[in-house]
Order: structure tokens, then sequence, then C-alpha cells
């Protein structure tokens, strides 16, 4: 099998090693709001903490740090929301702290995987570059990873969006003829295929709902436009930049 699917940092460490290519899928918010702002021209540097070392990371990047959605003032607008960084001015460097995409963009990457960010908005693009770059293949096999959320303990919850999102890059790959799924990846594809509106099943999803309850509705609506990009973010020298 060439083409795998997982869940979370966990098995993000299992599959990375026998991986030339991870995809991590974080669609509310992290991979969404990577995409958003590769596209404004930002070299992204995921972060896994939100705590006081984020700071001296930033400050060592020579990069904007992304606060947490509440804490954005109108001086310092970057946060993991997608509408506000589609709103704000881009810095050339931002680092975006997230402990479910982050963490697995670098479990991938510290086992010597290429490490792609996708979502609902640029999941044809991905695999597309995917079977362009001969991933899939005996050689290159391809894992997608779904971030999941995070229970109070700390465990994973599995989250419909990342399910989504991974199934639509899955799904287009199959399409494509790329690589021979495992079952699990069958699965996900099969999903996001029998999905009728996977739009209002991004609103209405646990995640989805949370953002509105937040009063953040607009996140959902970014992440929700479905193939509206052809960015693909690729983690390069520690910062996801829109792929060569």
């Amino acid at each position: 099998m060439t083409v795998t699917f997982g869940w979370g940092p966990v098995e993000a460490r299992a599959l990375a090693p026998a991986a030339a290519c991870v995809v991590v899928v974080d669609v509310l918010s992290f991979t969404t709001a990577v995409g958003v702002a590769v596209e404004a021209g930002a070299a992204v540097h995921p972060y896994r903490w939100r705590d006081a070392t984020a700071v001296a990371y930033a400050r060592e990047k020579d990069a904007v740090l992304a606060v947490g959605r509440s804490e954005a003032t109108e001086a310092h607008p970057w946060t993991l929301s997608p509408a506000a960084l589609r709103a704000a001015p881009m810095p050339p460097r931002l680092v975006l702290p997230s402990p479910n995409g982050s963490t697995i963009a670098a479990e991938a990457a510290e086992r010597g995987a290429t490490v792609i960010a996708a979502s609902l908005r640029n999941a044809t693009a991905v695999a597309r570059l995917l079977t362009d770059r001969g991933y899939g293949s005996e050689d290159r096999p391809v894992a997608v990873v779904a971030s999941g959320e995070r229970w109070p303990d700390g465990s994973l919850r599995p989250a419909l969006e990342d399910l989504l999102g991974a199934g639509a890059v899955l799904a287009a790959l199959a399409r494509a003829g790329t690589g021979t799924p495992t079952p699990e990846a069958t699965a996900a594809a099969t999903l996001w295929a029998a999905t009728e509106d996977p739009v209002a099943a991004l609103h209405g999803c646990d995640s989805g709902r949370e953002l509105y309850e937040y009063g953040f509705p607009q996140d959902v609506a970014v992440a929700a436009e479905i193939d509206s990009s052809t960015a693909v973010p690729v983690l390069v020298d520690g910062a996801f930049q829109e792929a060569p």
C-alpha cells in the first residue's frame, strides 16, 4: 500500500518513517490559515506550543507571532483565524502556533518526510502536485494525516472537518489513479465522495459550531471555499512556503 491515512500526532509518528511525503490536514483552522498566509506571500513557521517560548521563537526567526483569536488587536491582527489573516497586512514571516497541525508537521519533518499542508481549499491542487512529482509510488509513499482535536485530557478527538479534508485529497488521488490506498484511505475518500453537502457539514460539525459560538463564523466560511486555491504549502527549512 503506497497511500495511507491516519489520525493525529501519534499516528503521524508511526506513519512518517515509511512515507516520502506526509500531508497534514487541519481544516479548522491550522492548514487553512497556512494556505491563506502562503497565498499572500508569507513564510509560515509552525510552532507546537502556545506559550512564552513562542515569543522567543518568533524573535529568533525575525517573524510576527500569531496570537489567540481573542487576543487580536488593531495593532496586532495576526491570529490562527484564516479570515483575520486574509484581512491583515501579511508579514514576510509568520509564526503560527498550533498544538495539532504544527505538532504533526514537526513529527513528520523530524523523520525525514516532505510535509505538505492541505485543506478543503487546496485538496485537488495538493493531489495534483503529489501525482506530478511521483508521490504515491512504491519509492515515494504518501501518508495523509487528519489532525483531529483534543479532549480535555489531551487525548485525540477525531474531527469530521479533518476527515473530510483528508478524504478530499485521497479521493483526488484515487481519481488520478495515483498509488494503492489502504482500506482506511479508501474509506476516507469514500466518505468525501458520499457527502452531498460538505459545506453544510463543515458549518454543522462540532468544530464549526464551536467557532460560531466563539464568534468566528467567518473562519468556517473561509475553510469551506472548496478548491478555491492552487497554492500548495510545503515545509522547507522549517517554514511553509508555496511549492516551487
